[in-house]
């Protein structure tokens, strides 16, 4: 590996993480990505082949290489930079850990679920098959779930996985450092746990987000959101827009009363939360 160029690394990174998180990787992939020939696809498959012989085969059917159960990634990828490139198209393969500024400092970073978990989420997604996972959660502690994830969020405080679960026949969200283990089921994966009946995932809501009325200066707040006409409108999903409103701290009571102390922004369109999802998680919802 230290003999090779930096290029040669990126191909291979890139094999190694299609494989890691997607199952597979094909020639025409790497074409697509590098835009190199056949020919240098080719060679650079058969290097991968020989550095790791044990981490893919060729399937015909597919024309694409797939990972083996003996997978073991020839390239350390970093959380952080892995749930980044995946939620903004991974670029050459190669992770590296961020370096921080000594001048800028960013807010704490979310708590990254194992690498493993996130790689084994992924291919369950990509090739829409059932999982067995051991949770934990608040309400209930451990136990042994079959779910179907059909997508990674970052929710602004963790990462967590959109998925069927078939104990409750539902869809949920699972937080992924809570996974303690998985494996892939070998069930047959219903229409109805597909990501197509996700009724809440697929419905688009709007929120109308104004400053908070307590406010003495709402000019402020108008400024921090560049807000237009002094209101800011967005368009999310109905699964999601629960976790928006509480990261933002908005204030959806009926009259806003929560005040400004705890919120500076409020929900000036409250007829919209009977469309969302996790009400039991939004600012003043129940009042």
């Amino acid at each position: 590996m230290d003999d090779l160029t930096h290029a040669q690394r990126q191909r291979l990174a890139f094999i190694d993480f299609s494989l890691q998180y997607f199952g597979q990787v094909s020639r025409q992939d790497m074409i697509t990505k590098f835009a190199t020939g056949l020919a240098a696809a080719t060679r650079d498959f058969q290097l991968y082949k020989t550095l790791a012989p044990d981490n893919m085969q060729l399937v015909h059917q597919t024309k694409s290489y797939h990972r083996l159960n003996s997978f073991k990634p020839l390239f350390t990828h970093q959380p952080e930079s892995i749930l980044h490139g995946l939620a903004k198209g991974f670029g050459d393969g190669l992770s590296h850990p961020v370096q921080p500024s000594e001048v800028c400092i960013d807010a704490l970073q979310l708590i990254h679920p194992d690498t493993a978990v996130i790689a084994a989420l992924m291919r369950a997604i990509q090739d829409k098959k059932a999982v067995e996972i051991t949770y934990v959660s608040v309400s209930s502690g451990e136990k042994l779930r079959q779910v179907i994830p059909h997508a990674l969020i970052n929710n602004g405080q963790r990462w967590h996985v959109r998925a069927f679960d078939r104990a409750n026949s539902i869809f949920s969200d699972f937080v992924a450092t809570r996974i303690k283990s998985i494996s892939l089921s070998p069930t047959v994966v219903e229409a109805s746990e597909c990501c197509d009946s996700d009724r809440f995932w697929h419905q688009d809501v709007q929120l109308i987000l104004v400053p908070h009325p307590s406010l003495k200066h709402p000019e402020a707040i108008e400024l921090d959101y560049q807000m237009q006409d002094k209101q800011l409108v967005l368009t999310c999903r109905a699964a999601l827009a629960g976790y928006l409103l509480r990261q933002w701290s908005v204030d959806c009571s009926a009259k806003h009363q929560i005040g400004s102390g705890v919120c500076q922004l409020a929900l000036a369109n409250h007829q919209v939360l009977k469309l969302i999802e996790n009400l039991s998680i939004v600012p003043g919802a129940k009042y």
